[in-house]
């Protein structure tokens, strides 16, 4: 069913100092920034050689992206799994009885995403992508 690991999401308070830290210090590379109303927070894509890791900021401090930091602090938030067909994943993850977030797809940066509840997966939220053609 999945592909290929697509990147690792972590959370952070301030996306700015973030950056400047993974791609001043660290030596990461931004390939992208963009700002996702609709979940209230900005994201920045980065990449590590043959990794991806997506920085993720809350814009709201009601969003559950701040929820989570204050709950739980600043670190990962997700792995992200490539699927060539969402709908026939998320079908499959259902039958086998798995805990959902999102039991439909809904639109991502990158293509179509849900998400499986962390309690699934051992505490580990993971995010179902198919990523859009080009």
């Amino acid at each position: 069913m999945f592909k290929r690991m697509d990147h690792v999401g972590v959370v952070v308070h301030d996306i700015d100092a973030t950056l400047k830290t993974y791609c001043d210090q660290l030596g990461f590379k931004l390939l992208e920034r963009v700002e996702i109303p609709e979940q209230k927070v900005v994201a920045a894509f980065l990449d590590g050689g043959n990794s991806t890791i997506e920085l993720i900021s809350p814009t709201d401090a009601e969003s559950g992206t701040a929820r989570f930091l204050a709950n739980r602090g600043e670190g990962t938030h997700h792995v992200c799994y490539e699927v060539d067909d969402i709908q026939a994943a998320l079908a499959m993850l259902r039958d086998q009885g798995v805990r959902l977030i999102d039991e439909t797809p809904r639109q991502g940066v990158h293509g179509l995403v849900a998400f499986i509840h962390p309690k699934a997966a051992n505490g580990l939220m993971i995010e179902v992508l198919q990523k859009a053609h080009k």
